[in-house]
Protein backbone atom coordinates (compact mmCIF):
# COMPACT_ATOMS: atom_id res chain seq x y z
CA UNK A 1 0.00 0.00 0.00
CA UNK A 2 1.28 3.47 -0.93
CA UNK A 3 1.42 5.65 2.17
CA UNK A 4 0.62 9.37 1.96
CA UNK A 5 3.67 11.61 1.55
CA UNK A 6 2.24 14.18 3.96
CA UNK A 7 -0.24 13.80 6.80
CA UNK A 8 -1.01 17.46 7.52
CA UNK A 9 -2.13 19.09 10.75
CA UNK A 10 -3.04 16.87 13.71
CA UNK A 11 -4.71 17.68 17.02
CA UNK A 12 -5.09 15.91 20.35
CA UNK A 13 -8.40 14.37 21.34
CA UNK A 14 -10.61 16.63 23.48
CA UNK A 15 -11.02 13.83 26.04
CA UNK A 16 -7.36 14.15 27.10
CA UNK A 17 -6.07 16.76 29.54
CA UNK A 18 -2.44 17.68 29.98
CA UNK A 19 -1.27 18.23 33.53
CA UNK A 20 -0.93 21.95 34.35
CA UNK A 21 2.30 20.97 36.13
CA UNK A 22 3.97 19.65 32.97
CA UNK A 23 6.75 18.80 32.59
CA UNK A 24 6.57 16.67 35.73
CA UNK A 25 10.23 15.59 35.47
CA UNK A 26 13.07 17.61 33.96
CA UNK A 27 16.87 17.28 33.95
CA UNK A 28 17.04 19.99 36.64
CA UNK A 29 15.33 17.61 39.08
CA UNK A 30 17.89 14.84 38.57
CA UNK A 31 20.93 15.26 40.86
CA UNK A 32 23.52 13.62 38.62
CA UNK A 33 23.18 16.06 35.74
CA UNK A 34 21.71 14.55 32.56
CA UNK A 35 20.95 16.86 29.65
CA UNK A 36 17.72 15.04 28.75
CA UNK A 37 15.23 13.03 30.83
CA UNK A 38 12.42 11.31 28.93
CA UNK A 39 10.67 8.14 27.68
CA UNK A 40 9.95 6.76 31.16
CA UNK A 41 8.17 3.61 32.21
CA UNK A 42 5.74 4.14 35.10
CA UNK A 43 3.77 1.75 37.33
CA UNK A 44 2.30 1.39 40.80
CA UNK A 45 4.31 -1.04 42.89
CA UNK A 46 4.22 -1.79 46.63
CA UNK A 47 2.09 1.26 47.40
CA UNK A 48 4.19 3.76 45.42
CA UNK A 49 4.23 5.16 41.94
CA UNK A 50 7.55 4.22 40.33
CA UNK A 51 9.16 5.90 37.34
CA UNK A 52 12.21 4.54 35.55
CA UNK A 53 13.42 7.14 33.07
CA UNK A 54 16.03 7.54 30.38
CA UNK A 55 19.03 9.82 30.94
CA UNK A 56 21.04 11.23 28.05
CA UNK A 57 24.10 13.28 28.97
CA UNK A 58 25.69 16.30 27.36
CA UNK A 59 25.48 20.09 27.27
CA UNK A 60 21.94 21.43 26.94
CA UNK A 61 23.25 24.95 26.30
CA UNK A 62 25.41 24.02 23.31
CA UNK A 63 23.08 21.20 22.21
CA UNK A 64 25.93 18.71 22.16
CA UNK A 65 25.30 15.22 23.54
CA UNK A 66 27.97 12.94 24.91
CA UNK A 67 28.56 9.54 23.23
CA UNK A 68 25.74 7.02 23.35
CA UNK A 69 27.51 4.86 25.90
CA UNK A 70 26.74 7.44 28.58
CA UNK A 71 22.99 6.84 28.37
CA UNK A 72 21.54 5.10 31.44
CA UNK A 73 18.33 4.71 33.48
CA UNK A 74 17.26 6.58 36.61
CA UNK A 75 14.47 5.90 39.07
CA UNK A 76 12.04 8.07 41.03
CA UNK A 77 9.19 7.40 43.46
CA UNK A 78 5.97 9.26 44.17
CA UNK A 79 2.95 9.13 46.46
CA UNK A 80 0.59 10.72 43.94
CA UNK A 81 2.10 10.10 40.51
CA UNK A 82 2.75 13.83 40.03
CA UNK A 83 5.53 14.94 42.39
CA UNK A 84 8.65 12.77 42.21
CA UNK A 85 11.53 11.93 44.53
CA UNK A 86 14.51 11.07 42.34
CA UNK A 87 17.08 8.65 43.68
CA UNK A 88 20.61 10.11 43.90
CA UNK A 89 22.18 7.87 41.26
CA UNK A 90 21.12 5.88 38.18
CA UNK A 91 19.54 2.48 38.77
CA UNK A 92 20.82 0.67 35.67
CA UNK A 93 23.81 1.09 33.37
CA UNK A 94 24.67 -1.40 30.65
CA UNK A 95 27.89 -0.88 28.73
CA UNK A 96 30.63 -3.33 27.83
CA UNK A 97 32.62 -4.47 24.80
CA UNK A 98 29.35 -5.36 23.00
CA UNK A 99 26.57 -3.29 24.61
CA UNK A 100 26.59 0.41 23.74
CA UNK A 101 23.69 1.68 25.86
CA UNK A 102 20.37 0.90 27.54
CA UNK A 103 17.30 3.12 27.17
CA UNK A 104 13.49 3.49 26.88
CA UNK A 105 12.27 1.37 29.84
CA UNK A 106 8.69 0.05 30.22
CA UNK A 107 7.37 -1.25 33.56
CA UNK A 108 4.77 -3.98 34.14
CA UNK A 109 3.72 -5.41 37.49
CA UNK A 110 2.99 -9.09 37.04
CA UNK A 111 2.50 -11.74 39.74
CA UNK A 112 3.66 -9.30 42.42
CA UNK A 113 7.00 -8.46 40.81
CA UNK A 114 8.06 -5.57 38.58
CA UNK A 115 9.26 -6.46 35.09
CA UNK A 116 11.08 -3.99 32.91
CA UNK A 117 11.35 -4.10 29.16
CA UNK A 118 14.15 -1.98 27.71
CA UNK A 119 16.06 -1.29 24.51
CA UNK A 120 19.75 -2.02 24.07
CA UNK A 121 22.03 -0.76 21.32
CA UNK A 122 24.84 -3.20 20.61
CA UNK A 123 27.69 -3.27 18.12
CA UNK A 124 25.74 -5.86 16.14
CA UNK A 125 22.18 -4.61 16.25
CA UNK A 126 19.38 -3.25 18.42
CA UNK A 127 17.92 -5.69 20.93
CA UNK A 128 15.03 -5.72 23.36
CA UNK A 129 15.49 -7.00 26.89
CA UNK A 130 13.30 -8.07 29.79
CA UNK A 131 14.48 -7.80 33.39
CA UNK A 132 12.81 -8.27 36.78
CA UNK A 133 13.40 -6.38 40.01
CA UNK A 134 11.88 -6.11 43.44
CA UNK A 135 13.80 -3.05 44.66
CA UNK A 136 15.00 -1.12 41.54
CA UNK A 137 18.55 -1.69 42.69
CA UNK A 138 19.16 -5.24 41.54
CA UNK A 139 17.87 -6.33 38.13
CA UNK A 140 17.89 -9.88 36.79
CA UNK A 141 17.92 -9.93 33.00
CA UNK A 142 15.64 -12.73 31.83
CA UNK A 143 15.85 -12.46 28.07
CA UNK A 144 17.38 -10.51 25.20
CA UNK A 145 15.90 -10.61 21.72
CA UNK A 146 17.84 -11.10 18.55
CA UNK A 147 18.41 -8.00 16.42
CA UNK A 148 16.68 -5.91 15.33
CA UNK A 149 13.76 -5.57 17.75
CA UNK A 150 12.72 -3.19 20.53
CA UNK A 151 9.81 -1.13 22.00
CA UNK A 152 8.69 -4.22 23.87
CA UNK A 153 5.89 -4.06 26.44
CA UNK A 154 4.49 -6.84 28.61
CA UNK A 155 0.85 -7.47 29.37
CA UNK A 156 0.19 -7.35 33.15
CA UNK A 157 -1.15 -10.90 33.33
CA UNK A 158 -0.96 -14.18 31.47
CA UNK A 159 -3.42 -14.76 28.64
CA UNK A 160 -4.33 -18.37 27.98
CA UNK A 161 -1.60 -19.42 30.40
CA UNK A 162 1.14 -17.59 28.49
CA UNK A 163 2.99 -14.31 28.89
CA UNK A 164 2.30 -11.86 26.09
CA UNK A 165 4.26 -8.90 24.75
CA UNK A 166 3.97 -6.31 22.00
CA UNK A 167 7.10 -5.45 20.04
CA UNK A 168 8.41 -3.60 17.00
CA UNK A 169 10.88 -5.42 14.77
CA UNK A 170 13.06 -3.29 12.46
CA UNK A 171 12.30 -4.81 9.09
CA UNK A 172 14.57 -2.52 7.06
CA UNK A 173 16.15 -4.78 4.46
CA UNK A 174 12.93 -6.55 3.54
CA UNK A 175 10.93 -3.31 3.39
CA UNK A 176 13.01 -1.53 0.77
CA UNK A 177 15.52 0.02 3.15
CA UNK A 178 12.99 2.45 4.65
CA UNK A 179 11.11 2.89 7.91
CA UNK A 180 8.06 0.67 7.66
CA UNK A 181 7.94 -0.62 11.21
CA UNK A 182 4.78 -2.26 12.52
CA UNK A 183 3.49 -3.62 15.84
CA UNK A 184 3.76 -7.36 16.41
CA UNK A 185 2.59 -9.64 19.22
CA UNK A 186 4.38 -12.69 20.65
CA UNK A 187 3.94 -15.03 23.59
CA UNK A 188 6.12 -17.04 25.94
CA UNK A 189 5.76 -19.86 28.47
CA UNK A 190 8.42 -18.40 30.78
CA UNK A 191 9.38 -14.82 29.77
CA UNK A 192 12.65 -16.17 28.36
CA UNK A 193 11.72 -17.87 25.09
CA UNK A 194 9.37 -16.04 22.74
CA UNK A 195 7.48 -17.17 19.67
CA UNK A 196 4.11 -17.49 17.93
CA UNK A 197 4.83 -14.02 16.59
CA UNK A 198 2.09 -12.32 14.61
CA UNK A 199 1.52 -8.95 13.00
CA UNK A 200 -0.94 -6.97 15.12
CA UNK A 201 -1.11 -3.48 13.62
CA UNK A 202 0.52 -2.23 10.42
CA UNK A 203 1.54 1.34 9.72
CA UNK A 204 -0.84 1.55 6.76
CA UNK A 205 -3.77 0.88 9.10
CA UNK A 206 -3.11 4.09 11.05
CA UNK A 207 -4.45 7.19 9.27
CA UNK A 208 -2.08 9.54 11.09
CA UNK A 209 1.14 7.63 10.30
CA UNK A 210 3.16 7.31 7.13
CA UNK A 211 6.52 6.18 8.50
CA UNK A 212 6.28 3.72 11.40
CA UNK A 213 4.30 2.70 14.47
CA UNK A 214 5.07 0.71 17.59
CA UNK A 215 4.06 -0.14 21.15
CA UNK A 216 3.99 2.58 23.78
CA UNK A 217 2.82 1.93 27.36
CA UNK A 218 2.00 -1.59 28.57
CA UNK A 219 -1.73 -2.37 28.13
CA UNK A 220 -4.22 -2.09 30.98
CA UNK A 221 -7.24 -4.35 31.50
CA UNK A 222 -10.75 -2.92 31.20
CA UNK A 223 -14.04 -4.74 31.07
CA UNK A 224 -14.18 -4.03 27.34
CA UNK A 225 -10.67 -5.21 26.47
CA UNK A 226 -6.98 -4.37 26.79
CA UNK A 227 -6.63 -0.59 26.48
CA UNK A 228 -3.41 -0.11 24.54
CA UNK A 229 -1.42 2.98 23.60
CA UNK A 230 0.88 3.03 20.59
CA UNK A 231 3.20 5.58 19.02
CA UNK A 232 2.72 6.69 15.44
CA UNK A 233 5.23 8.54 13.28
CA UNK A 234 4.72 10.65 10.19
CA UNK A 235 7.48 12.18 8.11
CA UNK A 236 7.34 15.32 6.01
CA UNK A 237 10.28 16.32 3.80
CA UNK A 238 9.35 20.00 4.09
CA UNK A 239 10.02 20.16 7.83
CA UNK A 240 13.15 21.95 8.95
CA UNK A 241 15.43 21.86 11.97
CA UNK A 242 12.92 21.17 14.79
CA UNK A 243 15.41 20.56 17.58
CA UNK A 244 19.10 20.21 18.23
CA UNK A 245 19.85 18.35 15.01
CA UNK A 246 20.36 20.02 11.64
CA UNK A 247 17.27 18.31 10.28
CA UNK A 248 14.34 16.58 12.00
CA UNK A 249 11.45 15.80 9.68
CA UNK A 250 9.44 13.38 11.82
CA UNK A 251 6.51 13.91 14.18
CA UNK A 252 5.54 11.43 16.91
CA UNK A 253 1.96 11.14 18.13
CA UNK A 254 0.12 8.77 20.44
CA UNK A 255 -2.73 6.52 19.33
CA UNK A 256 -5.02 4.21 21.25
CA UNK A 257 -6.64 0.86 20.49
CA UNK A 258 -8.58 -1.86 22.30
CA UNK A 259 -7.55 -5.52 22.14
CA UNK A 260 -9.66 -8.58 22.92
CA UNK A 261 -9.13 -9.83 26.48
CA UNK A 262 -8.88 -13.49 25.50
CA UNK A 263 -7.40 -12.94 22.03
CA UNK A 264 -5.08 -9.93 22.34
CA UNK A 265 -3.96 -10.53 18.76
CA UNK A 266 -7.41 -9.26 17.71
CA UNK A 267 -8.07 -5.52 17.58
CA UNK A 268 -11.60 -4.66 18.74
CA UNK A 269 -11.32 -0.99 17.82
CA UNK A 270 -8.90 1.89 17.30
CA UNK A 271 -9.31 5.64 17.31
CA UNK A 272 -8.94 6.96 13.78
CA UNK A 273 -7.45 10.19 15.13
CA UNK A 274 -4.42 10.64 17.41
CA UNK A 275 -5.02 10.63 21.14
CA UNK A 276 -2.14 13.06 21.73
CA UNK A 277 -0.44 15.21 19.12
CA UNK A 278 2.38 17.69 19.82
CA UNK A 279 0.81 21.05 20.69
CA UNK A 280 2.11 22.31 24.04
CA UNK A 281 5.22 24.49 24.13
CA UNK A 282 7.33 21.77 25.79
CA UNK A 283 6.32 19.35 23.02
CA UNK A 284 7.00 21.55 19.98
CA UNK A 285 10.04 23.64 20.92
CA UNK A 286 13.25 23.64 22.91
CA UNK A 287 13.76 19.89 22.92
CA UNK A 288 16.33 17.57 21.42
CA UNK A 289 13.76 16.56 18.79
CA UNK A 290 10.68 18.75 18.70
CA UNK A 291 7.17 17.59 17.83
CA UNK A 292 7.61 14.31 19.68
CA UNK A 293 5.18 12.59 22.07
CA UNK A 294 6.23 9.13 23.22
CA UNK A 295 4.06 7.41 25.89
CA UNK A 296 5.72 4.85 28.13
CA UNK A 297 3.38 4.44 31.10
CA UNK A 298 -0.37 4.12 31.65
CA UNK A 299 -2.09 3.62 35.00
CA UNK A 300 -5.82 3.01 35.47
CA UNK A 301 -6.91 4.39 38.84
CA UNK A 302 -9.86 3.07 40.85
CA UNK A 303 -11.70 6.32 40.07
CA UNK A 304 -11.61 5.56 36.36
CA UNK A 305 -8.95 8.17 35.70
CA UNK A 306 -6.18 7.03 33.37
CA UNK A 307 -2.75 8.56 33.91
CA UNK A 308 -0.63 8.54 30.76
CA UNK A 309 3.07 9.38 31.05
CA UNK A 310 5.00 10.46 27.99
CA UNK A 311 8.31 11.85 26.88
CA UNK A 312 8.01 15.27 25.22
CA UNK A 313 10.42 16.56 22.57
CA UNK A 314 12.93 13.87 23.65
CA UNK A 315 13.79 16.14 26.57
CA UNK A 316 11.33 15.97 29.51
CA UNK A 317 8.68 13.71 31.00
CA UNK A 318 5.01 14.74 31.07
CA UNK A 319 1.57 13.57 32.21
CA UNK A 320 -1.85 13.58 30.58
CA UNK A 321 -5.11 12.19 31.95
CA UNK A 322 -8.47 10.99 30.64
CA UNK A 323 -11.40 8.92 31.88
CA UNK A 324 -11.26 5.27 30.93
CA UNK A 325 -14.81 5.34 29.53
CA UNK A 326 -13.87 8.12 27.11
CA UNK A 327 -10.80 6.24 25.93
CA UNK A 328 -12.76 3.04 25.37
CA UNK A 329 -15.40 4.99 23.48
CA UNK A 330 -12.77 6.47 21.16
CA UNK A 331 -11.62 2.94 20.31
CA UNK A 332 -15.11 1.53 19.79
CA UNK A 333 -16.19 4.52 17.68
CA UNK A 334 -13.24 3.78 15.42
CA UNK A 335 -14.03 0.09 15.02
CA UNK A 336 -14.65 -1.24 11.53
CA UNK A 337 -18.14 -2.72 11.56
Amino acid sequence: MQLPSRIGDLASSPVVFRSPLNPILTPAQVPYGPALVFNAGVCKFNGKYVMVFRNDYGNADTHVLEPHHTTDLGVAFSDDGIYWDVRPEPCLKLHDEEIVRVYDPRLTVLDGRCYMCFAVDTLHGIRGGIAVTDDFVDFEILSMSGPDNRNMVLFPERVGGKFVRLERPFTVYSRGGKDRFDTWISDSPDLRYWGNSKLLLAVEQVPFANDKIGPAAPPVRTEHGWLTLFHAVDIDASRGKNGWEDSWKKRYTAGIMLLDLERPDRIIGMSREPLLAPEASYEVSGGFRDHVIFPGGMILEDSGEVKMYYGAADAVECLATAHVDDLVRLCLDGAVR
